[in-house]
């Protein structure tokens, strides 16, 4: 793994961090690579449920490295998009713990998590027109479809930020702690990997996809995933431990 992005492992958590503090975490090729690499483990490795994805030295991330930029480096991963996440994540939940900035390309990552835990003094926004530049990773597809419209385009037009609470009332923020960021996103962690594994994927997976089903085939398409849930080890292993009045033991199968 590249000194551009630090890995640690606590109960099934992977925690990646980004590790540019001196740049404020801006993204180069390597750390995008070592994001990309570390989605593959979270994914191959049973005994990992869930990943945080955080920046080091108090900035989430503040976008592209623009010194990278001007000497023609491009911080994305074919296939996966800007920093390894924006255009393909990973089949696991990725939680996004942001303390400080996260802008530009670094607010594209964090809205590519499936949820995102701030510290309530972190900072969003998509400022790429200020320096002639366009939010491409995701600011200016994705978020029209996670906020109203009118709002996505004030902040790609604008360049404005937006504070922690103002961005929890749009709905892009799960929860806003006085303290650390990583904390909290290991306590919505802990409640995740809590659950079976199966059955966390697919509903990551129906969520994900449902909205490009039409209305008539949505029903069967669910329907087609829903046996993986329903007919696993897991979901006999749930009942049981109901019954039981105990705690599951989960195996993903």
């Amino acid at each position: 793994m590249s000194e551009e992005l630090l890995t640690e492992v606590r109960d099934g958590v992977l925690i990646v961090m980004i590790n540019r503090p001196e740049a404020k975490n801006a993204m180069n090729a390597a750390a995008a690579q070592g994001i990309a690499d570390a989605m593959d483990r979270l994914d191959s490795d049973d005994d990992l449920r869930v990943a945080i994805l955080t920046g080091a030295g108090g900035t989430f991330c503040s976008g592209m490295d623009l010194k990278g930029f001007l000497r023609g480096e491009r911080p994305s991963v074919e296939g996966r998009g800007f920093g390894g996440i924006t255009e393909r994540g990973p089949v696991k939940p990725l939680i996004a713990a942001v303390e400080g900035y996260a802008l530009a390309g670094g607010f594209e990552l964090m809205i590519s998590c499936d949820l995102v835990v701030a510290n309530a003094n972190a900072k969003f926004g998509i400022p790429e027109a200020k320096r002639g530049l366009a939010a491409a990773a995701g600011g200016l597809v994705k978020l029209p479809q996670m906020i109203p419209p009118k709002i996505a385009m004030e902040l790609a037009l604008t360049g404005d930020f937006i504070d922690a609470q103002r961005a929890y009332d749009l709905g892009l923020v799960n929860r806003v702690t006085d303290g650390s960021a990583l904390d909290a996103a290991l306590e919505l962690a802990a409640k995740v990997t809590a659950n079976g594994p199966v059955a966390v994927r697919v509903s990551k997976q129906v969520i994900n996809e449902s909205p490009d089903w039409s209305y008539a085939d949505r029903w069967q398409k669910q329907g087609e995933l829903m046996p993986q849930v329903f007919m696993s080890e897991d979901a006999r292993e749930g009942s049981l431990a109901f019954a039981e009045k105990r705690s599951p033991n989960w195996k993903g199968k």
